[in-house]
């Protein structure tokens, strides 16, 4: 199915200066927010964004036709995993060799794009997380549950993973292009959950990640996920853990790790 489209002429970075970089935002309700989160990423650190509104029903898209963007609406919602494959797959055809992820919904601080960026550009990383937890999310607001849980979930799948994060579950990452096109993200869930499962692929493939801090705000106008949906997403963490253990001591391998 074609998806509409509408294109614009930014201002992007000095052609051939960096590697072509990327700016995708999976959107979904952002209106209030997606000219504010546009406006303050720095012009001199990507050379494209792209926006997939996921079939929003406020004025997102008329936003997102408004800013020198690419904006792309689905005509059926898909959910958060489903619009993020929409997003790596547009900006993989677009040339991309770094893939930025940002939310529209101004939660993340827009202006460390250049910071994700950096240890991609320079080799050192194949992958940025930009870590709430590396700072104090509570004072931008979030929720002391989703706090806890935050924490509670991310040292269970450190002790199973191998791994030191300080956070599995920002929403603020950037990609090598390597590192998306060695992984198949179109067998990932269509929801959050989206978001681990990735991870889990790239440790597999043996890709090296950096964690930078990021300052957030919550407000009635970011997206977020409910006490009763952090329920769900907990446990699809905990079979994806057991997906993970299953599929490397090679009882069943599956499609999506492989």
């Amino acid at each position: 199915m074609s998806l509409p489209q509408h294109t614009m002429s930014g201002e992007p970075a000095p052609s051939g200066a960096h590697p072509k970089t990327i700016v995708v935002m999976p959107a979904y309700n952002a209106a209030n927010t997606l000219a504010k989160t546009y406006y303050n990423i720095p012009p001199n650190v990507y050379d494209e964004i792209i926006l997939v509104d996921d079939a929003s029903s406020d004025g997102t898209w008329a936003v997102a036709s408004s800013l020198p963007i690419t904006a792309i609406r689905h005509r059926k919602n898909r959910g958060y995993g489903g619009n993020q494959k929409t997003c790596y797959t547009r900006a993989l055809e677009h040339g991309a060799q770094i893939v930025v992820m940002l939310h529209p919904d101004y939660q993340y601080d827009p202006t460390i794009v250049g910071d994700l960026v950096q240890p991609l550009r320079s080799g050192e990383a194949d992958v940025v997380l930009a870590s709430r937890l590396l700072g104090d999310p509570l004072k931008g607001g979030m929720p002391l549950w989703k706090y806890i849980v935050n924490r509670m979930l991310t040292r269970v799948e450190n002790v199973a993973l191998g791994t030191h994060f300080s956070e599995f579950h920002t929403g603020y990452r950037a990609y090598t292009r390597r590192a998306l096109e060695s992984i198949n993200f179109e067998a990932n869930s269509e929801n959050f959950l989206f978001d681990n499962e990735i991870i889990v692929q790239l440790l597999l493939k043996g890709f090296r990640f950096k964690e930078i801090p990021v300052s957030t705000r919550y407000s009635f106008d970011c997206s977020s996920v409910g006490v009763g949906q952090g329920c769900v997403y907990g446990l699809g963490i905990l079979k994806t853990i057991a997906k993970y253990f299953v599929h490397r001591l090679g009882i069943y391998r599956f499609k999506q790790f492989l």
